[in-house]
């Protein structure tokens, strides 16, 4: 008789990772310009103002929740803008933690809606790298694991201001990321040969020009700033590497893990950098050669 082989694992739905995907995405048109609210930030090279928490922006109208200098914002100071990604948590609280009451027509939600804000924001970063790691057919060991994470830190978006406002973010994140580091590393050993791990490493500036990282480790690396033309990143695990003006010109990141658009947004680039399939390549890299 022929062998009986156990029947294969099931592979992740791809209608259902997409379709939590989009709602992972801002949506300003159902937001009350919570970003433009919420955060404060100091004058920088990122901003051209110092701006309290929870005081608006200067440059944000009061008819419409939109931006003035939306079209400008690069140009006049505002690169910082350019890269904030909410991952969906604005149109969250606006429309379902707060069922489409605004804080300027209910001002007595104000001071606590813009508190729970960075906590969904934070809990829709997690939801948009455990989606993710359940796209990855190779991760499909830890498919039931991360199955279970999303449903209940998705649970916890869904709470009442009171509910979310004592989230423990994060022991939630302690809790979940070797999830996420498992589901990396699965997918990774398709790379061949010794991989390198260069996690939370320092490379600030650092000359990696073509250099091949097919399949790294760079979670929480310092890359403000590296030369990484024509650099290989293909399946390179960088969730939270910060890309501020490293020069990605020419290089290849398809398939690269927890990528997000404003990593991308905060680094330069070229027409000719290989991006996934999901990702666009920002306004300001065409003018780049």
């Amino acid at each position: 008789m022929p062998e009986q082989r156990e029947p294969a694992a099931p592979g992740p739905d791809p209608v259902l990772v997409d379709a939590r995907a989009r709602a992972l995405r801002a949506d300003c048109a159902n937001c009350f310009a919570l970003c433009c609210v919420a955060p404060a930030f100091a004058k920088s090279a990122d901003f051209a103002i110092d701006k309290p928490a929870s005081r608006p922006c200067p440059n944000l109208r009061t008819d419409d929740f939109g931006c003035g200098v939306h079209t400008r914002l690069r140009t006049i100071g505002f690169t910082g803008c350019t890269v904030y990604d909410c991952f969906g948590a604005g149109q969250k609280v606006a429309q379902v933690t707060y069922a489409g009451q605004d804080w300027r027509r209910a001002p007595h939600t104000a001071q606590q809606m813009f508190r729970v804000f960075p906590v969904m924001r934070d809990l829709h970063e997690l939801l948009r790298y455990l989606n993710e790691a359940l796209s990855l057919p190779a991760a499909h060991p830890v498919h039931a694991d991360l199955g279970a994470a999303y449903d209940e830190t998705e649970q916890l978006t869904l709470g009442s201001p009171a509910d979310l406002l004592r989230v423990d973010i994060m022991a939630l994140r302690q809790r979940y990321n070797p999830l996420l580091l498992r589901a990396s590393e699965l997918t990774r050993a398709a790379v061949p040969g010794r991989r390198k791990d260069r996690r939370g490493a320092d490379l600030i500036g650092a000359r990696l020009g073509g250099a091949d990282l097919r399949g790294a480790n760079l979670r929480g690396a310092y890359l403000i700033g590296a030369d990484l033309r024509g650099a290989d990143l293909r399946l390179a695990d960088v969730i939270g590497a910060d890309f501020r003006d490293a020069d990605l010109r020419d290089a290849d990141l398809r398939d690269a893990l927890y990528l997000t658009q404003s990593q991308l947004d905060a680094a330069k680039g070229n027409p000719r950098t290989k991006l996934p399939a999901a990702y666009t390549h920002p306004a300001h890299w065409m003018q780049t050669r």
